[in-house]
């Protein structure tokens, strides 16, 4: 028994860095964590998911991507009822985690002293700021604070646009909802808006796992943020949402053309498709290339792994 608590003690001693446990020093731990990415990382060991599959995102409906993450098992991914700053403005990049917790006077002495020993300049609510990455999303568990949890206002809304050239989504509050909205190409997905400062918070990891209400975010996810809510998709599975969202796409289109000219009834599209339909979408594919959502490619290598 005394072996086993002392093998225990060496593995936690390797997977945790020193000092304050997942503050900062968190590269092993990522790539600990999200060990199922086989692709290219950032220096802090964040998944770097490609920005084509970034930019295909964009055109997928959080259902579709809802739906394909249950399939695999990823039951707690998505979260709703926020304010929005654009609601037709959708925001999708790579997670960049920031954990706040409430302030404790002793504790928020000890990491502000860390932070500066780091080089890290201002106020703790500005270092999440000043290590986004373009095409990162600030993805900020604020622990749903509001009045006094503004963890922004337009100053450092546009510090994080001109870094990651994105929007941020905070399970807490921000501020200045009028000079946020005229920073274009900006959104926020926030609890929401309030004029008061920032207040008996404090930072405690940054890019860390955390919770966004009923979702748990890992950096490096993929946001997609749109007006039904924020899903975040594992690294993993991000080109995968993408492929199968598109190929949902297509089977749509062609579904809802055929329903409109009478070919076939509504069971028999949302039915399983006899192969009489089945020659018939492919057909149809073949005379309009131009809609296509992916390219003749990736149909062709996705439609020989798939049994309809």
């Amino acid at each position: 028994m005394q072996k086993q608590l002392i093998l225990s003690a060496i593995m936690f001693a390797v997977l945790i860095p020193e000092s304050v446990s997942q503050f900062f020093d968190t590269r092993e731990e990522l790539v600990f964590y999200t060990q199922e990415w086989n692709g290219e990382r950032f220096e802090d060991g964040r998944p770097r998911v490609p920005d084509d599959i970034l930019e295909r995102m964009k055109r997928v409906s959080i259902e579709e991507a809802w739906g394909i993450l249950r399939s695999r098992g990823y039951h707690n991914q998505f979260e709703g009822d926020w304010v929005i700053l654009h609601e037709n403005q959708p925001v999708v990049g790579r997670a960049h985690t920031a954990l706040y917790m409430p302030g404790r006077p002793e504790l928020m002495d000890r990491l502000t002293e860390k932070g500066q020993q780091q080089g890290r300049m201002g106020a703790m609510n500005s270092w999440p700021i000043d290590a986004l990455q373009h095409g990162d999303v600030y993805v900020a568990d604020g622990f749903g604070k509001v009045v006094d949890g503004t963890l922004i206002g337009d100053n450092l809304g546009n510090a994080i646009f001109t870094n990651s050239g994105n929007g941020v989504v905070f399970d807490g509050g921000s501020r200045d909802m009028e000079g946020l909205s005229e920073i274009e190409g900006f959104n926020a997905f926030v609890k929401g808006f309030d004029p008061s400062y920032l207040m008996e918070s404090m930072l405690m990891g940054i890019n860390v796992p955390i919770r966004i209400g009923k979702a748990t975010v890992l950096p490096g996810d993929v946001v997609l943020a749109k007006k039904t809510g924020v899903l975040f998709i594992p690294a993993h599975l991000a080109e995968e949402v993408v492929v199968r969202a598109e190929f949902i796409m297509l089977r749509d289109m062609f579904g809802h053309e055929m329903l409109k000219q009478g070919v076939y009834t509504p069971g028999q599209i949302d039915g399983r498709w006899t192969d009489e339909i089945k020659s018939a979408f492919l057909e149809w594919v073949e005379k309009n290339p131009e809609g296509l959502p992916m390219t003749r490619e990736a149909l062709d290598a996705y439609l020989r792994d798939r049994t309809w």
